[in-house]
């Protein structure tokens, strides 16, 4: 890992990052879509994503805690495979207990590759530089993300227009290319990513089993000592349920709009593109946010934008109005993600980040199963627009749980404010200034209801 250069890092790193997400941007628009062709109802599609949440709420910190203890490598190296045969099953999956295997094994697969890919970059970069600012990297990830996923959603959009292929329908094509992209990730990681372990073998695989739990509540030490961790974890609990409307209700609101879900899903193609440039060039814009107004407030700003564009989804009646909130939403989406987790990161370092990143990530799987249910079940009884309406309120209602973050970021730091608190190796500042000047870092894969969206990881 040392015999890499910085640059030689971040290029991995956003190859592999762009690889990981370019899947996910093939199956966003036909997800959903899917479901209901073979036959379960938005009530079922909501249920059957619990699985999801449930899975990564009992696995994230387990598995942060042992990515942190075994090596990172290992660990993305098992969740793409999981990953993968997720998508294999998910082609052929045709009833409400497949479907939900398969979402169980997206929470597998999620909890595993929740955080170490950016924690291995940014612990390989200060390996390489320790004044190098890995913030650049992380931003940057912010425009690979978009652009990969929105290159996925044209993908789909196209194969879903060219129409079914021998058996297999317009619907799932995407599925099928997006196992085979899965694949090619998993060659490229194997190949691509460089990290030096204190061992390997059984033994190490038994060290790490022991020594993950110690991971486990070091970092769960740091969220009760810090405020400012905490609240901004706390801001995943709204995220996560709000996020189920512009992840999952979108598809079903246009094909609602439109009266064809075929003519929607091959909608969602380009405009899934358009949506994830959006994002990459929401993302572009955090130098300008921090600049202008600082971490905390922008990411107060964005949460509160958000919600607005999810509620004029609800409440714009034509296509055009829906895809132009949808775009909208997507261009506050990138900027919120560096913004978080920008924040985030200045609040631990060392041995525990995969740990404290999955804290982060598992905050919002219980809400997102909560949103799946709740949302699904209110869209069926009164309305879809309705049920956007209240996820976006919700994704509002989150932003005061920046306030702890802003007013550290005012107060003069005293001695024992700057001093990193050591516990078992991590550093820790007791809710240190947040440095609002520089570039924050980017989300990766979140908890979301639909496995499509990188959300904050």
């Amino acid at each position: 890992m040392t015999a890499l250069s910085v640059r030689q890092i971040r290029i991995r790193y956003l190859t592999l990052y762009g690889l990981r997400w370019l899947p996910s941007g093939l199956l966003m628009p036909v997800m959903i879509l899917l479901m209901q062709e073979r036959g379960l109802t938005l009530s079922q599609i909501g249920l059957v994503a619990t699985a999801q949440g449930l899975v990564v709420l009992a696995l994230e910190l387990p598995t942060g805690g042992f990515a942190d203890a075994l090596g990172r490598k290992p660990v993305l190296v098992v969740a793409w495979a999981i990953g993968l045969g997720s998508l294999a099953l998910m082609a052929v999956a045709d009833s409400f207990w497949m479907f939900f295997l398969v979402w169980a094994l997206q929470g597998i697969y999620r909890a595993l590759d929740s955080g170490p890919m950016e924690s291995w970059y940014v612990d390989a970069t200060l390996a390489a530089d320790p004044k190098a600012e890995y913030e650049r990297g992380l931003g940057w990830a912010g425009t690979v993300i978009g652009v990969a996923i929105g290159a996925g959603a044209l993908i789909s959009g196209g194969l879903v227009a060219l129409g079914p292929v021998g058996p297999v329908s317009a619907l799932a094509l995407p599925v099928i290319v997006a196992a085979v992209l899965q694949a090619v990730s998993i060659v490229a990681l194997l190949a691509l990513m460089a990290e030096r372990r204190p061992a390997s073998g059984p033994a190490a695989l038994r060290a790490s089993v022991i020594d993950a739990p110690r991971m486990v509540g070091q970092a769960v030490g740091l969220l009760r000592r810090n405020r400012v961790l905490a609240a901004l974890v706390a801001v995943e609990l709204f995220w996560g349920f709000g996020m189920v409307t512009f992840e999952s209700l979108l598809p079903v609101r246009l094909a609602e709009v439109l009266d064809d879900p075929a003519r929607a899903a091959a909608l969602l193609g380009p405009a899934g593109t358009a949506a994830w440039l959006a994002n990459a060039a929401g993302a572009a814009l955090t130098p300008f946010l921090l600049r202008r107004l600082g971490a905390a407030p922008a990411a107060a700003l964005m949460r509160i934008l958000q919600g607005v564009t999810v509620v004029g989804m609800g409440l714009l009646a034509g296509p055009v109005g829906i895809l132009i909130a949808y775009l909208a939403c997507y261009a506050v989406h990138g900027a919120s993600n560096p913004l978080h987790m920008g924040l985030l990161h200045r609040q631990v370092d060392g041995p525990y980040r995969t740990s404290v990143l999955s804290l982060n990530s598992m905050a919002a799987q219980p809400a997102g199963a909560l949103g799946a249910v709740a949302l699904t079940a209110l869209a069926d009884a009164t309305s879809v627009s309705v049920a956007m309406i209240v996820g976006g309120v919700v994704l509002a209602v989150a932003a005061p749980l920046y306030l702890p973050a802003w007013r550290a970021a005012r107060r003069t730091p005293s001695a024992t404010e700057v001093a990193p608190e050591v516990t078992g190796g991590a550093g820790l500042a007791s809710e240190p200034p947040l440095d609002t000047g520089a570039a924050a870092a980017t989300g990766g894969p979140g908890p979301v209801v639909v496995p499509v969206s990188p959300g904050r990881n």
